[in-house]
């Protein structure tokens, strides 16, 4: 299996989507990238164990595609050899009534991790930069003073709010916040195929949506949307990275080499030992309980 560099996937500078891959080959076989991902995944969750006792750093994992990547069996897989206790994972759909009484932050703002706690935004605060721009008239529900129809929904808007994420990342980064940006990079054609599958196969009939293809045929706008969202948002201290998603197998290796690699260069992570004046009794504790 080849050996990868994970900060090949790494947006450092300003790119074209298009020319982003959506499929990798890791000269693997299924049987070794499950092995793999088994591997790492064990030692990620052995990670999250010390970063709950060392209690300074959190972990926002943020995942963004189009229908059909992968973003909920990408989780499911990555995250099951975590405790349950240090991990959880949101997923982001149409404000409710409450959410869309705040402002379009707020509620990605109450669901960021606590200090040892690993949080997963399945769709995320780009949301706001994404389907808002494909679709600006849901931009409207949100009841902001100064926009009072599409037409006062101009490049400044954007520039703005792309400022205020900007902002947000940075302030919950330098309060030890460690921030993963996924974009999980599927192929049209790999689009179409999955839908198709989806609808011949009865057992996933609920995973479809008539409004699937209504999106599917605004793929053009989306793609571009992305491409202005990466190259505006990816920072050194909330960088995005490129995952080939064509095969949900690599997507989910790649994925989880990249947040162990990260965070294994965390040095200062580290279990907290006893008090001196604890340690120094540790035999006594022993024999009393022993006593009993």
């Amino acid at each position: 299996m080849k050996t990868i560099d994970t900060n090949d996937f790494k947006i450092t500078s300003k790119i074209k989507l298009s020319e982003q891959p959506s499929s990798y080959s890791l000269d693997a076989s299924k049987d070794d990238l499950v092995n793999a991902l088994h591997f790492v995944s064990k030692k990620l969750g052995k990670l999250q164990n010390t970063m709950y006792a060392h209690d300074k750093y959190a972990v926002l994992v943020c995942i963004q595609g189009m229908d059909t990547s992968g973003k909920d069996s990408l989780i499911r897989e990555v995250f099951k050899n975590f405790n349950a206790r240090g991990v959880i994972s949101h997923s982001f759909k149409v404000p409710t009534d409450l959410e869309i009484s705040h402002d379009y932050l707020w509620r990605h703002y109450i669901a960021l991790p606590e200090r040892g706690k690993f949080a997963i935004f399945n769709r995320t605060h780009y949301e706001n930069v994404l389907v808002t721009r494909v679709h600006p008239n849901y931009i409207l529900n949100e009841k902001i003073p100064s926009i009072n129809s599409v037409d006062d929904i101009d490049e400044a808007f954007w520039d703005k709010r792309f400022e205020q994420i900007n902002n947000f990342e940075k302030h919950i980064a330098e309060n030890g916040t460690i921030i993963f940006k996924f974009y999980l990079n599927l192929s049209k054609d790999e689009q179409k195929n999955r839908l198709l599958r989806r609808l011949n196969k009865k057992e996933k009939h609920w995973k479809f949506s008539p409004d699937d293809l209504k999106e599917r045929a605004l793929w053009d706008k989306y793609q571009d949307c992305y491409e202005d969202a990466i190259n505006r948002t990816s920072k050194p201290h909330a960088p995005w990275y490129n995952i080939p998603a064509n095969d949900k197998a690599t997507a989910r290796y790649i994925v989880a080499k990249i947040m162990y690699d990260t965070l294994s260069k965390y040095t200062d992570i580290k279990e907290p030992e006893l008090d001196n004046k604890v340690k120094a009794n540790l035999d006594e504790y022993i024999n009393q309980l022993n006593n009993e």
